[in-house]
């Protein structure tokens, strides 16, 4: 006799990807670039993809990550930039923070003052989300973004880089793969 196990076992990795992208007025090239991205990862089996847009309030777009093109045509551009209440709305998705990617698509120009900011920033940092900050791109693929800001969230513990989507997606492979930031 040969004893047979069977199990319910999930056979795919639990991540989970919150992609937070800031739609003020000066972000409409970032926008584009993000929704694509969105769709690209929002393809691969080992993620849950979140695609969360800001600029006074927060929209969550999730379900039309499938859709690139139905994407795009929901979001709305323009108006001020709240980074921090688009953290602490993407806060509530986050499930197992070791196994959350966050990452925020800005030119980091926040509106509402750089503190409320670094303290989602840092209340994220402590309780293990792997963030990335993802400086605006414009339509030639230059990088436009509040380096003062970025400096801050670096100090704060959240990366910030300017990355072509094949470099977001590099990241988001090695940090499913376990590698260390």
């Amino acid at each position: 006799e040969r004893p047979v196990f069977h199990t319910r076992a999930n056979r795919r990795n639990d991540w989970r990807l919150i992609l937070l992208v800031d739609v003020s007025g000066s972000m409409e090239a970032a926008v584009i670039w993000s929704a694509l991205t969105a769709a690209v990862l929002g393809g691969t089996p080992m993620l849950s993809t979140h695609f969360l847009t800001f600029s006074t309030q927060v929209v969550d777009l999730t379900d039309r990550v499938d859709d690139p093109l139905s994407l795009l045509l929901e979001v709305k551009v323009g108006g001020g930039t709240h980074i921090a209440a688009g953290l602490a709305h993407a806060r509530t998705l986050v499930k197992v923070p070791n196994r959350t990617l966050m990452v925020v698509v800005s030119d980091f120009e926040e509106g509402f003052g750089a503190e409320g900011l670094l303290n989602e920033v840092r209340s994220l940092v402590t309780s293990g989300v792997h963030l990335l900050g993802c400086a605006a791109l414009d339509d030639e693929g230059v990088p436009r973004y509040s380096v003062p800001i970025a400096g801050q969230l670096v100090a704060a513990g959240m990366p910030v880089a300017a990355l072509s989507p094949l470099s977001l997606a590099r990241w988001v492979g090695e940090r499913v793969r376990g590698a260390r930031s």
